[in-house]
């Protein structure tokens, strides 16, 4: 059983573009847009073609999402027939996995190169951690907090017996 079944395929000849609904069963709550291009690109042999992910629907109760897509073969009709913030989000959604893919790619490339100034870190990061060690005790200190809960009660305490007072 495949992961995509297509409830709907249709060819919108007026506007020129491919109208697809499926659904994509055990992906609840899992798939991003995105991904859900690449499924159906791969799906329906969508390549060099612009598909826009119009909806994504969730159903309560159920792991499937319903989706609705828009399969146009220009760039440049697609942006004239949809608004233009689908596309900013979409470019947004792209920009952050580009981040996100450089991010993996560095770590590991410093990682190799901080083998070698390992030895000049751990030396710098043993010092702070005895000065971190001396400074917690002063900094926890628990005549601190107990002054200030002791001052609170203070003032609580006159005031019930100002109300006492004031009835009598």
């Amino acid at each position: 059983m495949s992961l995509i079944q297509t409830i709907s395929d249709v060819n919108n000849t007026f506007l020129s573009r491919r109208e697809l609904t499926c659904d994509f069963t055990g992906l609840a709550g899992k798939l991003k847009k995105l991904e859900a291009i690449d499924m159906i690109s791969k799906e329906f042999n969508l390549d060099n073609k612009v598909i826009i992910p119009m909806r994504l629907k969730n159903h309560a109760g159920k792991s499937i999402i319903t989706g609705t897509f828009f399969v146009y073969e220009d760039e440049g009709l697609a942006k004239k027939h949809i608004d233009p913030t689908i596309f900013s989000r979409l470019e947004k959604s792209k920009n952050k996995q580009a981040e996100a893919e450089k991010a993996k790619e560095e770590p590991a490339k410093p990682e190799v190169e901080g083998a070698e100034a390992k030895p000049e870190v751990e030396g710098a990061e043993a010092k702070p951690e005895v000065k971190g060690a001396e400074a917690k005790p002063e900094v926890k200190g628990a005549e601190v907090k107990p002054e200030v809960k002791g001052a609170e009660a203070k003032p609580e305490a006159p005031s019930e017996e100002s109300k006492e007072e004031k009835s009598e």
